[in-house]
């Protein structure tokens, strides 16, 4: 098969939707040889940062010399995102050589256990890792962590960044009850770093201590100083476990990214010597970490365009906190669209009071729901409000907006939706770095 077939049969035999367990992934990494046991592995969790805690760890390892493969979801513009090796994307006829060779152990499968997209996904990607013969795979939990299909492997170190409220519908609707799906990744002598606090942190701890695992916290035991910083980044002080490092350089913007940088030193200081992850690497591999559509800045035609992938109450907080401290209030346009799935009320409600000019439009995917609810809500907190569903138009009259009154417009709601907008952004203009 060629990749444009891999792809399409892969979605032709897939699950539809979400479904939690172990049992369906198990039983097809049976299919396969196990490819993930005795794999060394770091093993993310969280509600929000999982993504930037791994894009740093790996590049931590990969500055260390290690072979390194990193599995996320869902990719940002381009399906071979979510397989990389050594930090960069799998080669699309790698990926469908992978699936090609998979195929009979799938094809059983899709008739007997009929796993999910995204479990096929993590069976995929830690047999990649196994033939790739990775020195350490880095792996981001889909959703929760104790029935996600990545919880399947005994890491080296375990990380829960925090815990807020997402997919309550899966994971419960109390704070307590979404830690205990979260703290389900612990395993039994493996140690734990986390920045998650109060009742999330309870849970936590008691996971830890029940199950003889070591925690790390950050704000107790390891700690974090934002610097200097700017929109291509900042200076971030870490006093580690082991060592202080002064000024990290981190090309990722937001105060939230100094804690989610004391995460990753964290880990780095409990990996095994073997891995050879010292002082200079730690300090290399934060410096070049790369995690596009978070607090993303690019200037085009005259405009600065902020391109963020908040998907959340808790992310559109920290967002919010960043634009204020950044852009210092001035007045912005917002182009957003907002999955059904997530807590509309509370993302609006922090992101559109700063808007002089709002523009929803359809996040493109299934999951959009009634996209036009979320103008309905902007209308509470900003004086002018656009529908345009085509998410092409919608970024022009965005643009055009930005351009004639504010010069900053902000793009964010959906990963889907940057997904769809970032490369029409990024054509003809420059990234500040």
């Amino acid at each position: 098969m060629n990749y444009v077939e891999a792809l399409e049969y892969m979605r032709s035999i897939a699950a539809p939707g979400s479904r939690l367990g172990l049992e369906r992934v198990q039983r097809l990494l049976g299919r396969l040889d196990n490819p993930h046991r005795g794999m060394p592995c770091v093993h993310v969790g969280g509600t929000n940062g999982k993504g930037s805690v791994t894009a740093m760890l790996t590049a931590i390892l990969v500055a260390a010399g290690c072979r390194v493969g990193t599995f996320t979801s869902p990719h940002l513009t381009d399906y071979p995102e979510r397989f990389c090796i050594n930090g960069v994307p799998v080669k699309p006829e790698r990926l469908a050589g992978l699936i090609t060779a998979s195929r009979q152990a799938l094809d059983s499968a899709a008739e007997d256990e009929q796993p999910t997209e995204f479990e096929m996904h993590t069976v995929l990607a830690l047999r990649l890792f196994m033939e790739e013969q990775v020195d350490v795979a880095v792996l981001e939990v889909g959703l929760g962590g104790r029935l996600d299909a990545t919880n399947v492997v005994t890491p080296l170190v375990s990380v829960i960044t925090n815990v807020s409220y997402d997919h309550m519908d899966y994971l419960g609707d109390t704070l307590g009850a979404i830690a205990v799906e979260k703290a389900g990744i612990i395993k039994p002598g493996v140690p734990v770093v986390t920045a998650a606090e109060g009742e999330a942190l309870d849970v936590i701890e008691e996971t830890c201590r029940k199950r003889g695992s070591q925690l790390v916290r950050v704000g107790r035991d390891v700690h974090s100083l934002a610097g200097q910083a700017g929109t291509a980044g900042q200076k971030v002080t870490v006093s580690g476990i082991r060592s202080v490092y002064p000024e990290l350089w981190v090309p990722l913007a937001g105060t939230h990214q100094a804690v989610n940088t004391a995460c990753a030193v964290a880990v780095a200081e409990l990996l095994p010597k073997s891995l050879k992850v010292d002082k200079q690497s730690i300090r290399e591999g934060l410096a070049g970490t790369r995690w596009p559509g978070r607090f993303e800045v690019v200037e085009k035609e005259g405009l600065t365009v902020v391109l963020d992938a908040a998907h959340n109450a808790a992310a559109a907080q920290a967002l919010l906190r960043t634009m204020e401290a950044l852009f210092e209030n001035k007045p912005m346009t917002l182009l957003i669209g907002i999955l059904a799935d997530k807590d509309r009320e509370r993302m609006v409600a922090e992101l559109a009071p700063l808007a002089r000019y709002t523009v929803v439009t359809r996040p493109p995917t299934a999951r959009a729901g009634e996209w036009r609810t979320v103008a309905e809500i902007a209308r509470r907190f900003c004086p002018s409000v656009y529908e345009v569903e085509d998410n092409e138009s919608a970024l022009a009259k965005a643009l055009s907006l930005a351009q004639a009154h504010s010069g900053l417009l902000l793009i964010t709601g959906s990963i889907y939706l940057l997904g769809a907008l970032r490369p029409l952004i990024k054509l003809r203009a420059r990234t500040l770095t």
